[in-house]
This record gives C-alpha cells, structure tokens and sequence, in this order.
C-alpha cells in the first residue's frame, strides 16, 4: 500500500505492507455556489423561517449592527457583506447607520490587517471608523440579559442590545463540541462576557468525573448541553436574521442560509454534514492522517480529533502536521504546561476557556499519536505525543506498538481537517 499524504503544501510518501487497509476516508470536492454574490442574494430574498425578504424588515433612520467572525474563521465575509449591504439600502438604511463588529470570544483582538484580510479591503476602508471589537473581559462593555435553564448568567456587548437591528454572519463548520459553528455561536461566545463563556465551556466537563461529557459531541446540537445552552443564551438577545456559509475544502462558498436564528442555521448544519460526514462501518487500528496547511496546533487539533472518531480504542494515529508557527500561541500552551489531565480538568472547572477544552482534548488524544512534524520533540512531549524523524519512522513505530494485533487494519485521512468520520448509530 503506497501512502501519499499532504504535509503542508508538500505530499510525502511511503510504503505501507503489514496493515490492512479499510479505505481512504475523505469527502468529494464540492461544487462551490458558481456565482457566490447570486447565493448570497437568493438566500437574503427568501430567508428561512421569516415572511420575506431581509430589506423588509428594516427601516429608514434605524441602527444595524453587522457581527462578524475574527480571524481564526473563515466565512467569506468579503463576499457576503457588499450584498447585505445593498439589501440594507434597498430597505432604507443608511451605510452610515450601520456597524460591524468582530465577534471575537476569547480570542485576541484581530489586527488592522486582518481585519482587512476579514472584511476585504474596500469594505475595510468604508467601515474602518465604525469597526468594533468585542472584549469579554471588560464589563463596561456588557449587559445582563438573563440566565438559562442551566445557570449561565448571559453578558451581552451592549452595543448589540443597543441595535435597532443585530445581523449576525458566520459560517458553518463541525464543532468538537459545539456540534456546529455558525448560527448560536456568534452570540456565545461571540459578543458574550467571560462569566458566559466560561459557564457554558464547562458543560463540556462531565459533571462529577474527570471525563468529557458524552453527550457533547461533534455534529449533535440536540441533546448536547453545550449546543442547547448556547441557544438558550443566544435567544435572550434580540437576533434578527442570520447569514451563514458553508465553505468548501478550498473556502469557497459552496451553499449561503439566511433567516431565523435556530431554523436557517439548523439548515445550514445539515448541508454542512452531507458535504463533510462520511459514515464509516468500524474503526481501524491505525489511521493516517493529514491536517493539510494547519498552521499550529490549536488548528490541527480539528484534524486530530476527527482522525481519532476513526480510530479504535487503543490504536494510533500517525498524524502528519507541519505545525510551522509551533503550538499555537501562549494561550494554549499554558494550559499544556500544567502537565497533567487531571490539573487541566482542575483549572478548567475554576474557570473554563476554549484554549483549556482544547488542550483537554489534545492530552487526551495525543498520547495515541506519533507525529510527523515541524514541532520540536519537547513540545511534542508537552501534548504526550512522540515525534518521528519521516513518514516511513512514524510507521515503524506504530508496528511496534500494534505488535499484539495479529492483522492491523489502516484508514487514510488526507484531508481529515474536512473529513468527520461517523460510525452508523
């Protein structure tokens, strides 16, 4: 079995004799929408679960607050802001009596040039003195406006209270524990408070043991208490439509949803499941996998978790990922640098944050994984994972460590950053 594998922008290749294969596990190329600005018209002109068109429901003088990803999600924003702009005027709205704000969580504060690289740079220079940025952490900036049915006090950016019209835009992508990106999640944690994110991060804890919760998985937004208390959050503040994308594996708008907060995402989610899911009839002992032009870690972790859907319990992943600007930032690494699952578990109960849940997950799969890597052996060894010097060493150690398994069986990931594996319910 001959292996040709992305690592970064390269293929590297290798001989594979002592395993048998299950099958190369990856999605088909998606037809991307073959005039985006069009999609994006069509779906503000009939959007999902209202009564028609987005430029009826506004009006002259009234205040739009545009939200926007930050620069760790892509959505094409670029593409879609010019025509809801349009939408906006042909309703009555004014440019300057609209506002874009980047709906950033925890994340750090985008630059000014990707913010420019978010927007595009016309839009950049036409909204550059009515750009805002959210902080979580500084409470002048937000507003209780309640608390769900699991305790989450909601801290809401004022600014998105204040609106006569809260638009938020995003695009929808598997989440490891949101179930999706996009729709809820420009809420929360979008422009939400500290105190909000944290509570409802923490329900990703199983409450009582050291564990993940079960119940908080990729692709489920019913029954998962992260995804049902995001809504619930997200519902407290006045959302008026939504315009979300799905992107295809070389980001290009491949389907747009616009509408009612919880329907036109929902859409959108099931699109984003028939474009990225691929059901998979047992798991194998080893799995190859490539998390393609992941930057760090904290970006290739998407890549690794869905290789890990896809391994057996007690198998390995050979996981090939450049990871060129490291780990990913001081952020994640201080969680790495506590050392063990159990005092990740500890900090993240005192107070939760995504680079934390993130870091759980890592420790909690790396141990399973040899890496094929630009990391240095000693941040390998921080996400207990081991380095290997090729492709070909990478496998010679996963021989050694699958030595009691008589007939190993191997899928291959090449694009597992887009690739969800699914065992049939």
């Amino acid at each position: 079995m001959r292996i040709d594998i992305p690592y970064g922008s390269d293929i590297i290749h290798a001989e594979l004799d002592w395993a048998r294969p299950l099958g190369t596990l990856a999605v088909p190329r998606a037809h991307s929408a073959e005039e985006p600005v069009a999609a994006v018209r069509r779906a503000l002109d009939s959007p999902i679960g209202h009564s028609g068109p987005l430029r009826g429901r506004v009006k002259a003088g009234e205040n739009v607050l545009v939200l926007v990803s930050d620069q760790f999600r892509q959505t094409r924003a670029d593409v879609v802001l010019p025509v809801l702009l349009d939408e906006l005027s042909r309703g009555g709205v004014a440019e300057d009596d609209v506002h874009i704000m980047f709906a950033t969580g925890t994340h750090r504060p985008p630059r000014p040039d990707e913010q420019a690289r978010i927007l595009g740079p016309e839009m950049y220079a036409r909204f550059r003195a009515r750009l805002h940025i959210h902080d979580p952490f500084d409470s002048g900036q937000l507003a209780g406006v309640g608390t769900t049915s699991r305790g989450t006090p909601v801290l809401i950016n004022r600014l998105a209270l204040d609106a006569d019209m809260l638009i938020a835009t995003g695009a929808v992508v598997f989440h490891y524990f949101a179930g999706f990106g996009g729709g809820r999640k420009s809420i929360v944690p979008g422009i939400a408070g500290v105190e909000t994110i944290a509570h409802n991060h923490a329900m990703n804890l199983h409450p009582h043991q050291n564990t993940l919760d079960p119940a908080v998985r990729t692709g489920a937004l019913d029954g998962n208490p992260v995804a049902e208390d995001m809504l619930e959050a997200a519902r407290l503040v006045p959302v008026d439509s939504i315009v979300n994308t799905v992107l295809d594996r070389e980001g290009r708008i491949a389907g747009v949803f616009a509408g009612d907060l919880d329907r036109a995402h929902r859409a959108a989610a099931e699109f984003a499941r028939r474009m990225f899911s691929v059901s998979i009839p047992e798991q194998a002992d080893l799995v190859v996998a490539s998390s393609g032009d992941a930057r760090n870690l904290v970006q290739a972790h998407k890549a690794l978790h869905n290789a890990w859907q896809a391994m057996k319990p007690g198998g390995r992943i050979v996981f090939v990922t450049r990871c060129d600007e490291g780990l990913g930032g001081e952020p994640f690494v201080k969680w790495l640098r506590l050392g063990t699952r159990e005092a990740v578990f500890a900090g993240l109960r005192r107070q939760s944050e995504i680079n934390g849940q993130t870091a759980l997950s890592s420790l909690e799969k790396c141990p399973s994984a040899i890496f094929v890597t630009h990391l240095s052996h000693e941040d390998a060894g921080m996400l207990g994972a081991r380095k290997a010097e090729s492709l070909e060493a990478a496998l010679a150690l996963a021989r050694l460590d699958l030595s009691p398994v008589s007939e190993p069986t191997v899928y291959l990931m090449p694009h597992a950053s887009y690739t969800v594996p699914f065992l049939p319910a």
